[in-house]
């Protein structure tokens, strides 16, 4: 780990960052899930609530109240707090950090959660777009999943929504699941395109080491995924999506047009982001992080970074982050790791990447620094280029990690 940053940039550039909350609680954990959720420790939440109520706070003031453009509620399952906590954090959002007006405001949530009230109560504190985890709409694979909704309880989640006013709601769906056919897939995307929400996002399942899932497929309960299968459900899905007029903006994610997820963008673009609450990762300065997993040992640090009183700073060094308690650990982002981040990420947006911009954000001449693997790449039909724009090459799309390992 390095220390020796140079002290030119603030940590936050005038622009502004965006903002992750996450939340680790769940009714029932998933059992293909691997993040950082947990299940039967309802008695955590207060004092869960307290402690991130003090951090947003604690962040607001050590980075001097800082723009924050979007702000996204993750997990877990934001939507399976008590009423009004959602409402109770953006109040501290507002109070600690200068939040933009316009500023995209996400929720992830279970459709089982999704009453009228509920919605109503979002969207009145400012939440303006739904993520909704459906998955599929088929009973057997949700069962499979794990799921605590079925088929018609998703449909009615996402009517429910659109009742109360929501006109931005992602729908979460899963593909090459064991056992899934190619008509059980296509059916599930034809019944949600009738209903036509504004934003799909679409993720192969991974078989996550350590997983009951992973653990069932091994014994044999379930057949091995097939990765061909799910090639031919991933090309049926662009093909479906884009005749329904859907954008394909980036490798896994659709949006109709002007609704393209604003929060995920900043990921992409390797712009800024501060992560709240258990296990939660940022990006700020030259450095990222990563907060203690455990919410009973996130909760003791919070206390503690607090009665440190901490000061405010204009930039970021190891040392300053070692007194962030709830940070668990740090890496400190070298002028190549920011130049190989920024291709690889940038990339997977399908308008591609202006060499140029991305050039002047890392203050490398990308082109030149990587000439042999973008010529290499664009030989083998991977990548294009057209000027200063750079791009995957649809053929690409399903093998795109071969192409972002070249800039590693």
């Amino acid at each position: 780990m390095q220390s020796d940053l140079k002290p030119a940039t603030s940590v936050v550039p005038g622009s502004g960052l965006s903002l992750y909350v996450h939340v680790p609680f769940c009714k029932t954990k998933c059992p293909y899930c691997d993040f950082n959720t947990y299940q039967g420790i309802e008695h955590l939440i207060g004092p869960y609530l307290d402690a991130l109520t003090t951090e947003l706070q604690l962040w607001g003031h050590v980075l001097q109240r800082p723009l924050v453009n979007t702000v996204f509620f993750g997990g877990g399952t934001p939507s399976y707090l008590p009423a009004g906590s959602i409402d109770r954090m953006l109040e501290t959002i507002r109070g600690a950090f200068n939040l933009n007006p316009d500023a995209e405001i996400t929720v992830e949530a279970n459709p089982g959660d999704l009453d009228l009230e509920a919605c109503r109560r979002l969207i009145a504190h400012g939440v303006n777009r739904l993520s909704i985890g459906v998955q599929s709409l088929d009973d057997g694979l949700l069962a499979l999943l794990g799921r605590r909704h079925n088929a018609e309880q998703a449909i009615c989640a996402f009517q429910t929504a659109q009742e109360a006013g929501f006109s931005n709601v992602n729908l979460d769906l899963m593909y090459g699941l064991p056992g899934q056919t190619l008509t059980q897939w296509e059916t599930t995307l034809q019944r949600l395109l009738g209903s036509c929400p504004s934003h799909i996002s679409l993720y192969c399942l991974t078989l996550e080491e350590g997983t009951p899932l992973h653990r069932w497929v091994q014994q044999g309960k379930y057949p091995e995924p097939d990765p061909d299968l799910a090639a031919d459900m991933y090309q049926g899905a662009r093909r479906l999506l884009g005749d329904a007029g859907y954008r394909h903006y980036e490798i896994s994610n659709w949006a109709l047009p002007g609704l393209d997820c604003r929060h995920n963008m900043v990921y992409w673009l390797n712009l800024p982001y501060l992560g709240v609450g258990p296990g939660a990762h940022s990006r700020l300065g030259s450095f990222r992080f990563w907060g203690v997993d455990s919410p009973v040992a996130y909760i003791a640090a919070v206390k503690r970074w607090n009665e440190s009183g901490p000061e405010p700073f204009d930039r970021l060094d190891d040392q300053l982050l070692q007194a962030v308690f709830p940070v668990a650990n740090q890496e400190y982002i070298d002028p190549d790791t920011a130049c190989a981040e920024t291709m690889f990420l940038q990339l997977r947006l399908l308008d591609g990447m202006d060499l140029q911009q991305a050039s002047a954000s890392v203050g490398t001449d990308l082109a030149e620094k990587y000439r042999e693997e973008i010529k290499d790449l664009i030989e083998l039909g991977l990548l294009q280029q057209h000027g200063y724009n750079l791009r995957l090459a649809s053929s690409a799309y399903l093998i795109a990690n071969q192409v972002f390992t070249r800039f590693v």
